[in-house]
């Protein structure tokens, strides 16, 4: 199945670098998880562990003001939507190419690799290579994401949109990103605790009425599983798992993004 996919890759690397560059070397995701997966929820859910991380605010604050302007932005058809998941799979498996190839020189990392401690989180938790090619490949498709829907579909999407949820009462609320910085900074990490980032919210300028949640996974080796993150025990979802949280709260679709493979 990696071979399969490595070699796919190859054919489309030449047609994906012309559509969708995001250029996301510099930056820092936020998110870290022990996983084998994108490796990028753990902040979102134990907000303690991003203390000493840098964030992808810069985009996500972006697509949030466009969310202002979104007028009479209409609700998406089929054609749109098609559109949409063929942008959302480009963009993922761009950024899988670009840091691959930045990292391993265009190989595909092996399971080894994707295993190595490269250091440490905030809570002095290991942080593996799979989850730090996770978080790379996460800000690598922001960025296409935001340059592409910044102009195919202005004010009509936010990425990382930070929610609270309520499961008891189901009422939903947003958290603007100013909210969270404070809450951060101030060492007030206990009230977002619980709280939902999913990376791409589509809309027609209300965040609080999704029309699609997409999420993307980087599986790390390529082609292993891009499973839905399980909430652990002690946390306000514990035993859900993300997807059905999002579904739950959003009240709309919600889909994982895999490199090649795309939507489902």
């Amino acid at each position: 199945m990696a071979m399969r996919i490595h070699h796919t890759a190859a054919l489309l690397a030449g047609l994906l670098l012309s559509g969708c560059q995001s250029g996301g070397g510099g930056q820092t995701r936020r998110e870290y998880q022990q996983t084998m997966d994108s490796g990028t929820n753990a902040c979102r859910h134990n907000p303690a562990y991003c203390a000493d991380m840098a964030m992808s605010s810069g985009v996500r604050a972006t697509a949030q003001a466009g969310a202002s302007l979104a007028g009479a932005l209409r609700v998406m058809d089929a054609a749109a939507e098609a559109r949409l998941r063929e942008l959302l799979t480009k963009c993922a498996t761009q950024a899988d190419l670009e840091v691959n190839l930045r990292t391993f020189d265009g190989r595909t990392p092996t399971e080894q690799q994707c295993q190595e401690q490269v250091g440490t989180d905030a809570k002095g938790k290991p942080i593996t290579r799979a989850m730090q090619l996770g978080q790379e490949k996460h800000v690598a498709a922001f960025q296409c994401v935001q340059a592409r829907l910044s102009i195919e579909r202005p004010g009509g999407f936010s990425l990382e949109q930070r929610y609270r949820y309520d499961r008891e009462t189901g009422v939903l609320e947003l958290i603007t990103a100013s909210e969270e910085q404070a809450l951060l900074r101030s060492g007030r990490t206990s009230q977002l605790r619980g709280t939902l980032v999913p990376d791409v919210v589509i809309h027609s300028g209300d965040p609080l009425r999704a029309e699609g949640v997409y999420d993307f996974k980087f599986p790390c080796p390529t082609g292993g599983r891009a499973n839905w993150y399980k909430y652990p025990e002690g946390h306000p979802f514990a035993g859900l798992r993300q997807g059905d949280v999002y579904e739950s709260a959003l009240k709309t679709g919600v889909f994982r993004v895999v490199p090649i493979l795309g939507v489902f």
